[in-house]
């Protein structure tokens, strides 16, 4: 289970990965007419999901039973705080001859999904915040 402050680190890091986005989605919209460019999108939340996963699957309690000292090395669990939005670059597909490959109009869907997206996480920060004001008030 993660605790109050480590929720508060991944709504940051999704934040931060939300204005990633925006600027990526920005520069292929602006180049959506220039001859042979190739969007770019930001994957975050599979890399996320995969250290979560990683941390749950690892179990400290469980022995490892070897016949060689150290000749299995235990697996270690992927850090959260270690995961970052990775930019990549579309460069399999074509949407017109001219070789570019941005289709104007799911990249405006993407903006703007990416907007809620952002205004929801911002919404749930100020709300934590909010929550832990009237507990500090409280006390």
């Amino acid at each position: 289970m993660l605790g109050g402050f480590q929720n508060l680190k991944l709504l940051e890091m999704s934040l931060d990965a939300s204005v990633k986005r925006r600027d990526v989605i920005a520069n292929n919209i602006a180049n959506v007419d220039v001859p042979g460019f190739k969007r770019s999108e930001v994957a975050f939340e599979a890399e996320l999901k995969r250290a979560i996963e990683s941390q749950r699957s690892v179990k400290e309690d469980e022995p490892l039973q070897t016949t060689q000292p150290g000749h299995i090395a235990r697996r270690q669990p992927r850090r959260i705080d270690d995961v970052r939005p990775l930019v990549h670059t579309d460069y399999n597909s074509t949407m017109r001859n001219d070789g570019n490959n941005v289709d104007i109009e799911d990249e405006v869907m993407k903006m703007v999904r990416n907007q809620l997206h952002f205004s929801l996480i911002a919404d749930r920060i100020s709300g934590k915040f909010s929550e832990w004001n009237g507990f500090i008030r409280m006390a």
